[in-house]
């Protein structure tokens, strides 16, 4: 599928200036030139035009809120001045799998400030000379290769914006936790009270039931010994008369 149709669906409905993101990996540039890209793509952040056979960036329009650029595994030997001049908020940039023959390529990047991080094929001979010559080259870049100078790897932009959010839903889980532990707590004290409170009553209302035992055995006693006082009492006056 050619570039210019491939845009065409990727678009849709939309109207160009309201595209954020788009990706064009493994479409066929005409004669190695970028096609169908306009400086109607104003809100454009993120671009990705790998294996495109690209050759030249000489046609790239004017992309001035482009943040991230992909143009791994293309033929580019050079031209990369363009990049400063079309897109200078480009903080990330791929161009691993050119054809780059030295670092002399890259000075074009000079001149954008905002890059901090670039992708490109290392020279596996001399690795570690070849990354502090691209650092000294390009002293804004923080990141070679997702590493830094001192090997450090580079954060994941997901990781940045969910960390601090994510620490604080954390917070409001633990506090929520302490709060049902509370509650439990609460409760089973409560319910410790209660059964405390219906036992107490049992005792209470048993010794209760006894004491009415015993004045119930009390009366009878008394009755008794008053009814053998008075027969008693009759027996003697029979004998008197």
């Amino acid at each position: 599928m050619d570039m210019k149709k491939r845009i065409s669906e990727e678009l849709g409905d939309k109207k160009p200036a309201a595209v954020v993101e788009l990706l064009l990996d493994s479409c066929l540039s005409a004669d190695g030139e970028l096609e169908g890209l306009s400086d109607d793509f104003s809100a454009l952040e993120v671009l990705s035009l790998c294996n495109t056979g690209l050759k030249s960036l000489s046609k790239l329009p004017s992309l001035p809120k482009l943040k991230r650029l992909e143009l791994s595994d293309n033929v580019l030997t050079s031209g990369l001045e363009v990049l400063a001049e079309k897109c200078p908020a480009l903080s990330y940039l791929n161009l691993s799998g050119n054809s780059f023959k030295d670092l002399s390529a890259f000075k074009g990047l000079q001149k954008l400030s905002s890059l901090q991080s670039l992708d490109v094929d290392e020279d596996e001979e001399d690795e570690e000379s070849w990354r502090e010559r691209v650092f000294e080259l390009l002293p804004q870049i923080c990141f070679l290769n997702g590493f830094d100078q001192d090997h450090n790897q580079a954060p994941d932009d997901d990781d940045d914006e969910a960390g601090p959010h994510d620490d604080d839903d954390d917070d409001d889980d633990d506090e929520e936790d302490e709060e049902d532990e509370g509650s439990e707590d609460e409760e089973e004290v409560g319910l410790s009270y209660l059964m405390k409170e219906g036992i107490q009553d049992e005792e209470d209302d048993g010794d209760y039931v006894e004491e009415d035992d015993d004045e119930e055995e009390d009366g009878d006693v008394d009755g008794l010994r008053g009814e053998k006082r008075k027969r008693d009492a009759e027996d003697e006056d029979d004998d008197d008369e």
